[in-house]
């Protein structure tokens, strides 16, 4: 079994895997698991170790959580004045950026992300630290209120100490979306990162120390998700929690913040649907609709895993997706000329298999067959893309895959578009495709989502709020000034005249 050699990666990169066992970041300290305990990270794309990291057991989280809120409360970071702690935030986003091959090499061995992807994950990051940075220093945090015989007005404040668990398929870039809000507005933050994908986690743990982010203000800490995820979303400490992932966990999270009264925010699942109208440019459509589901092998939570095609263009449109996903490169995610990499672990391969036997087994057609994937020289959890179609009651239809699977249905007028679009307990993310832009418009608006898009898909820009609703989530969004809302809590102040 070929795998790759450290001549084959940066020297920081094997510096990073060669340092011994990786430990967590509390309190600016590196740190090991009290018991001891560890777990292994592997390459997906060939199986082959990694590292083995400290795995954090629940009274190691309760310290992070203590070290977090003492960090708050004496540090100085959330008295800081907004500009002061704005410049240290620019300060870990160059130093990010600076690193960028390295995070990126790190990332795309832990995740089997194609290694330009990864640069771009990390760029993502890069640049939504420095907006809300920027956001925070424009925004008006104090308001006076006009009200009869008082001077009042409210104020926002930082919470205290944040919670976060981040995932495997985009652990960076999420990482970004989830904390740099919350430290803009002034709070600490604990990160438990997916124990699929520690590695970039660790390395920001380390790199904010190198850049003077107070002792305490980031803490990671690296565990088993029903072990460390549990004590740290169960921790009566925290002022915030943020959680993204699957909807089964994401309730799990609730029930245990809501019994603390911790306000949450979940980032879950999707089921989203892309609405292909009979006026498109169908060779263009096609060809990025195959892009969206082959991105990062379709382990994409906001994916177009539902192609919903007018009946005049179907069989045209869905012979031009068979031949671009028929040419897709599978290959080993470090190899330049691989297109799409492997799935994240030996789990989720045996997940996407199954929903293809599930899938015709309740009588979807199999119009691509997908399957196991062979790469050369790598024993990596590899998978071809697939095509069904047929009844959207389909298993395959109505679960989230999380792989480069799309199913497809024809519709033959717009109320029937939507009506099928709705018919799912998820509300994550949709797109329309035509040229008549008032009825994409339209159709867009009548989506019961947290977001639509035209003519695009998977479109996250700075600025333009990111959320789900119904079973992809709940208590508010990314990216957008009301996420910077989310981490200051409302105080008003009263003097009777």
């Amino acid at each position: 079994m070929s795998t790759t050699t450290a001549n084959d990666l940066y020297p920081e990169v094997n510096a990073f895997l060669e340092s011994g066992i990786l430990k967590g970041i509390v309190g600016g300290k590196e740190v090991e698991s009290t018991g001891g305990e560890t777990f292994i990270t592997s390459d997906p794309g060939s199986g082959a170790k990694l590292a083995e990291v400290f795995s954090f057991q629940a009274n190691d989280i309760d310290q992070a959580v203590d070290v977090a809120d003492e960090a708050f409360k004496k540090t100085g970071w959330a008295q800081l004045p907004q500009n002061e702690r704005s410049a240290l935030l620019h300060r870990l986003a160059d130093a990010v950026e600076q690193k960028k091959p390295i995070i990126a090499q790190l990332e795309a061995l832990d995740a089997g992300k194609i290694e330009a992807q990864a640069q771009g994950d990390v760029q993502n990051f890069v640049d939504t630290i420095r907006y809300f940075a920027d956001l925070a220093q424009h925004v008006q945090r104090r308001s006076v209120l006009a009200v009869k015989n008082h001077e009042a007005w409210t104020v926002r404040q930082p919470y205290g100490a944040c919670g976060f668990i981040f995932p495997w398929n985009f652990p960076f870039l999420l990482i970004g979306w989830g904390i740099a809000p919350a430290l803009a507005a002034g709070n600490t933050v604990v990160i438990k990162p997916a124990e699929d994908t520690p590695m970039s986690a660790i390395y920001l743990g380390r790199l904010a120390k190198e850049v003077g982010i107070p002792d305490g203000v980031i803490n990671v800490v690296p565990g088993i998700g029903s072990v460390a995820g549990a004590a740290l979303s169960g921790n009566p400490k925290l002022k915030r929690m943020s959680f993204t992932g699957s909807p089964e966990v994401g309730r799990l999270v609730a029930e245990s913040c809501g019994r603390n009264l911790v306000p949450v925010k979940l980032e879950l699942g999707g089921k989203g649907a892309a609405v292909v109208f009979n006026d498109v440019d169908i060779p263009d459509t096609a060809e990025k609709l195959v892009n969206a589901i082959t991105f990062h092998t379709g382990q994409v939570c906001c994916d177009a895993t539902r192609w919903l095609v007018h009946k005049n263009i179907y069989d045209e449109f869905v012979g031009e997706c068979v031949d671009r996903l028929q040419d897709v490169q599978i290959g080993y995610q470090l190899d330049d000329t691989s297109q799409m990499g492997p799935v994240v672990n030996e789990k989720q391969h045996k997940r996407v298999l199954s929903y293809l036997e599930k899938g015709q087994a309740e009588g979807a057609e199999c119009i691509l067959e997908g399957g196991v994937a062979e790469v050369p020289g790598y024993k990596g959890y590899y998978v071809k893309p697939a095509l069904m179609a047929g009844s959207l009651d389909n298993v395959a239809a109505r679960e989230e895959i999380f792989g480069p699977v799309a199913y497809l249905a024809p519709f033959e007028s717009e109320d029937e578009a939507i009506e099928m679009t709705n018919a799912t307990d998820y509300g994550l993310a949709n797109s329309v495709w035509s040229t008549d832009l008032s009825r994409a418009a339209r159709v867009a608006e009548a989506m019961c989502a947290g977001n639509s898009w035209i003519n695009a898909h998977n479109v996250f820009a700075h600025g333009i709020p990111y959320a789900g609703i119904n079973k992809s989530g709940m208590g508010g969004g990314v990216l957008s000034v009301e996420t910077l809302f989310d981490y200051w809590r409302g105080l008003s102040v009263v003097r009777p005249l």
